[in-house]
């Protein structure tokens, strides 16, 4: 599809890779309504772009973010499906100096579940019924996962949904197909985003010296890859890594 063709949703679109996105579609000529949990940087997006309050967590949300979107666009064809939290720690930790024994976080495990895997899995109901029931195509869906998907230690509960989320690309784009619909994934490494930036100096440097490529990414590298995503239409099902030649 043509960037000036979308009207297009962005999750988790007021900053990071999120907000970049929206930048650049806007800057192509897309209609880009944008949600997230954080209303004053949706207030820092560029006046041409919609915004509105949406955490993908609540079902209730998203239920009416997708027609308030379609309205604000006149139509929604495609979906970056980019909203996510991190609430890592190990599983079990014992600690050295005591023996006490720690175990991962009901809570944490449920929050990175909520908005990584059952928001973003709503989020694809609710554009995909929109769409098949005004007749709509074709349409595209880019779901963001990640290369932790692969496994990685501390991460139990990013793993478990970003692997889903990159599983269920290959259901929906199968599922999706008759009525025109690709869904295809990108999978980031470390990129340079609020997200990342609080990790400990000792911890970034060790991730650096494993890329291959010498550096930590930044969101117009994952830009690249999700604007192929969405104007390549022999492009489906697949989740592609974007990571530098990093790996776990």
């Amino acid at each position: 599809m043509n960037l000036s063709d979308l009207k297009i949703i962005v999750t988790g679109g007021a900053s990071g890779m999120g907000a970049h996105f929206a930048r650049r579609l806007h800057e192509a000529g897309a209609k880009v309504a944008v949600g997230d949990v954080n209303e004053q940087l949706l207030s820092e997006l560029p006046s041409g772009i919609a915004r509105r309050k949406l955490d993908v967590s609540k079902e209730e949300d998203i239920a009416s973010f997708v027609p308030w979107a379609a309205n604000e666009m006149g139509g929604l064809n495609a979906l970056v499906n980019n909203a996510g939290i991190i609430r890592d720690g190990l599983l079990v930790k014992k600690d050295r100096e005591t023996g006490a024994v720690k175990k991962f976080s009901t809570d944490d495990w449920n929050a990175v579940l909520g908005v990584n895997l059952t928001g973003a899995t709503f989020m694809v109901r609710e554009v995909v019924a929109h769409m098949v029931e005004k007749g709509i195509k074709p349409g595209v869906i880019v779901n963001m996962s990640s290369i932790s998907r692969h496994g990685n230690r501390g991460q139990s509960n990013y793993v478990a949904a970003k692997a889903a989320l990159a599983a269920n690309t290959l259901t929906w784009a199968r599922e999706f197909a008759s009525y025109g619909i690709r869904v295809a994934g990108i999978a980031p490494g470390m990129v340079e985003t609020p997200m990342t930036k609080g990790m400990n100096q000792k911890a970034r440097d060790a991730v650096v010296a494993a890329i291959p490529v010498g550096r930590i990414g930044v969101p117009e590298d994952l830009w690249v890859a999700v604007k192929f995503a969405l104007e390549c239409d022999y492009f489906n099902s697949r989740t592609i890594d974007v990571d530098g030649g990093l790996s776990f």
